[in-house]
């Protein structure tokens, strides 16, 4: 699916800011009937542009009160598959929460999530320096959040009014 409609830009919109609407509230907001929204839909997500439902989950109200964002290097060693053994073990890791491969002075930029500090100092201590090829790690930590979404910024004419 290349070239997409403006009702499946809406569709998408109304999906990104409430994933839980039922298909006869969304057919509703985007001016269509339930069985061609319905379609379109399950054509979203076929094209893989819909790639799954989620709650967002108030992180603090469930005692996560610390977010940090750790900046790791893994240096590699030719013929050693030492990014692969990291990347393995990040993705078992239910603390952290993404990995990214960067660009730049480190590696990987990880978003990691915690209790509190002793968490995260006894996390950093039995987790993230012991993840295969770690090298270094620098944590920066975020004091408030004033913006913080998933929603992607699509094109214009596809806001709803």
């Amino acid at each position: 699916m290349t070239d997409l409609s403006r009702t499946d830009y809406r569709i998408l919109q109304a999906l990104q800011e409430d994933g839980s609407l039922s298909n006869v509230a969304l057919a509703e907001r985007v001016g269509m009937s339930p069985s061609p929204c319905l379609r379109r839909v399950k054509q979203l997500e076929a094209a893989g542009l819909i790639r799954r439902y989620v709650a967002l989950i108030d992180q603090r109200k469930l005692g996560f009160g610390i977010t940090a964002f750790v900046e790791v290097k893994v240096p590699q060693v030719a013929g050693e598959p030492i990014v692969e053994s990291f990347k393995e073990a990040v993705r078992r890791e239910p603390a952290i929460t993404a990995c990214y491969l960067m660009a730049g002075q480190f590696d990987f930029l990880l978003k990691v999530v915690a209790t509190d500090m002793d968490a995260y100092s006894a996390l950093t201590q039995e987790t993230l320096l012991k993840l295969p090829g770690v090298r270094d790690l620098r944590t920066s930590f975020i004091l408030d959040a004033f913006k913080e979404t998933t929603e992607l910024p699509l094109m214009p004419h596809a806001r709803l009014a």
